[in-house]
């Protein structure tokens, strides 16, 4: 049946495009969404946040137009959704892209649905893609694409019908941060064209880019609001403590918590400090210090920082009773340097790497990489899709012969191929390492048999990973109907069934919900804590501080290694934090962005909502400079102020000074 759409409705530019009102949908007895209210205005960047199954991609389809409502009222551009459906781009998690077409064989495939003349695809070709920065390699194969690149070429098929809407249905998963912040760039400046987005993410931390944010569960949506607000409502304040007894007091503190200490109300163990949440940071601090001396453990600083989205997703997600089980894991045996060593800094080298290096006919993957994880340590390797850093993964568990250089494993440097080696090792893949045609409990059983796990202990061991993964009861299902979080905690819990010395996660939390997040890592550090040596990836780095060391990879080297706090420490300059004047536009704020990347680099301006940060050398002569480029194009500051650097700034920052050299605004 042809799809046909009724005449494009005329928006003015304040108007409400979306307007949600009891919104139910029921799947038999399943209630996936119980009744939702929501609005949305022309140009607005809104956020829908949540765990997984908290109803967000059923949202999607009924506003989407391929999905009927069971109940409520839905407007989408002023008509029933089904109708509005030319005027919606949607962007789904399992991208449309046909792998064996060009980029532009596959925009002239959408341009042919669409019923687009050629002369307004050219024009939006030009366009779109010269926006995504992809418009000298049209003919390249939509196949060898990176990651990134294939979610920017999945935005322009469903932006070459020009929409009123796009919905964007977890659009960066598994995207290095690098290609995110240009793809949330990108968003901003379709935002100030008048295109309306609604999108969904994992992300807390890209998240706050949003205008607004609705943070649904259980198919509710339970708050709704400004970054500001959801902040404000929350009512804590977040302590940073750096210390080197990181273990012991994060148990004092728990243990506080569990027995009615009001004034501290959470804590989360990052590589080198805790955050602890508190109703008053400048009230309850001096509580918090004289309850570390009654003890005689130590501080080295303690500094009060904003809240983050994720602190207000997680304290929301607990009162709700939705914070999954820990469980320590079953072990059969004290790990080999668990009794010994209870700093991993004095222990043995697990993972050793010295002048590691590959070569792919003419392409130099990894380039004399040299690296020491010690036992007990968690060690990240971050770097933009590309880098090398799965090579080196592989190389090191000896999935790939290296060109040149030395490895050494658990104090082996040779046999490292043999049986004895690798039932030592426990390796978890980005393609997840289960079989899909397997029921949940015959992956678990099977991994066993792999791993040589005694009969007697594999019954306990399997039911931590469903308990754990909260799969009692399901365990008999294929895996492959598991939504991709959930296949991931059951791949980690099969990666470490047999407790092993060296544990290799490549981007093991892709797609996971932030709860179940923080879940992934209390299990790192425990497996850490009893010696286990971690060696992880991932492109979430708000998680990546959760390392005790970690590495930035760059176009196959290692550039800079160290605790997160000293890659951030190392970076030059000031990360500056831009208010405009309450009065002053939305649309000011995209023309303040453009007005600064004309005298700096693109990748030191960048829009987080309502503000913007730009990042400078000299920002004692360069604060001037900016505040006269923005007042020349009639734009007022509110506020100008320094904030520190997230891990995210630093890799950003680190990656282009290394590609393309430090340079500072232009007089």
């Amino acid at each position: 049946m042809k799809l046909t759409a009724a005449p494009e409705p005329a928006i003015a530019a304040t108007q409400t495009v979306i307007q949600v009102r009891g919104l139910q949908k029921r799947y038999g007895s399943l209630l996936a969404v119980g009744g939702i209210d929501f609005e949305v205005k022309r140009g607005e960047i809104f956020g829908l946040i949540g765990p997984d199954g908290a109803g967000k991609t059923t949202t999607f389809h009924i506003l989407a137009g391929v999905m009927t409502a069971t109940a409520g009222a839905i407007a989408v551009l002023g008509q029933p959704p089904r109708y509005a459906r030319l005027h919606i781009g949607y962007l789904t998690q399992q991208f449309s892209l046909y792998l064996d077409l060009s980029i532009d064989e596959n925009l002239r495939y959408v341009a042919g649905l669409r019923q687009i003349p050629g002369d307004l695809l050219a024009e939006r070709r030009e366009k779109y893609l010269g926006l995504m920065g992809l418009a000298n390699i049209g003919d390249r194969l939509a196949g060898q694409l990176s990651g990134g690149m294939k979610q920017k070429m999945a935005l322009c098929c469903a932006l070459v019908s020009q929409p009123q809407i796009l919905l964007l249905d977890e659009p960066t998963t598994g995207v290095d941060p690098v290609s995110r912040r240009e793809f949330w760039d990108v968003l901003a400046t379709l935002a100030e064209e008048g295109i309306t987005i609604v999108v969904a993410t994992p992300y807390l931390d890209e998240a706050e880019r949003c205008n607004r944010i609705a943070l649904m569960y259980d198919g509710q949506i339970q708050e709704m609001g400004t970054l500001a607000q959801l902040r404000q409502n929350l009512g804590l304040e977040r302590l940073e403590l750096y210390t080197s007894e990181i273990e012991p007091i994060e148990k004092l503190l728990l243990y506080a918590i569990n027995h009615g200490d009001k004034k501290i109300v959470d804590v989360q163990t990052f590589g080198d400090r805790l955050d602890v949440l508190v109703a008053d940071a400048q009230a309850d601090a001096p509580h918090l210090r004289q309850l570390l001396e009654q003890y005689h453990l130590p501080i080295q600083t303690l500094q009060t920082s904003a809240v983050t989205l994720e602190n207000v997703f997680v304290t929301r997600l607990r009162q709700q009773g939705s914070d999954p089980p820990f469980l320590l894991f079953p072990r059969s045996r004290w790990s080999k340097h668990q009794l010994t060593c209870g700093d991993w800094t004095t222990t043995p080298v697990a993972i050793g790497a010295k002048n590691l290096r590959k070569v792919f006919g003419n392409f130099q993957a990894v380039k004399g990489v040299d690296l020491e994880i010690h036992y007990g340590e968690i060690y990240g390797l971050l770097g933009a899709n590309g880098a090398g850093k799965t090579t080196v993964i592989k190389m090191l568990c000896g999935l790939l012969q290296p060109s040149s250089g030395d490895i050494s494993l658990a104090g082996q440097t040779h046999n490292l191929h043999s049986s004895a080696v690798r039932k030592r090792i426990g390796y978890m893949s980005q393609k997840f390492t289960l079989y899909d045609d397997l029921s949940v409990v015959q992956n678990l059983e099977f991994y066993c048999g792999v791993y040589e796990v005694p009969r007697r202990l594999r019954k306990e061991k399997i039911d931590w990973v469903l308990e754990t993964c909260g799969l009692q009861g399901q365990e008999t299902m294929l895996t492959g109907r598991l939504p991709g979080g959930w296949k991931q905690r059951v791949a980690f819990g099969a990666s470490v069934l047999h407790e092993p010395e060296i544990l290799f996660l490549d981007e093991p939390t892709s797609g996971v919900d932030p709860l179940a997040r923080r879940q992934f890592w209390r299990l790192i550090n425990d497996f850490a804590r009893q010696g286990t040596a971690v060696l992880v990836t991932t492109h979430y780095l708000e998680e990546a501080e959760q390392c005790n060391r970690m590495g930035f990879m760059v176009a196959g080297e290692v550039v800079i290694q160290g605790s997160p706090g000293e890659i951030k420490a190392a970076q030059p300059g000031q990360l500056i934090e831009l208010r405009l004047r309450q009065n002053q536009t939305q649309t000011q704020n995209q023309q303040a962005a453009v007005a600064l990347r004309k005298h700096l680099d693109n990748w030191r301006v960048s829009m987080f909502g309502d503000r913007l940060h730009v990042v400078l050398d000299h920002p004692q002569t360069e604060i001037p400079q900016v505040r006269s480029l923005l007042q020349a194009d009639g734009i007022q500051l509110e506020e100008i102020r320094s904030i520190p650097f997230s891990l995210e700034d630093a890799f950003i920052g680190i990656v282009q000074r290394t590609a393309t050299g430090t340079s500072h605004l232009a007089h």
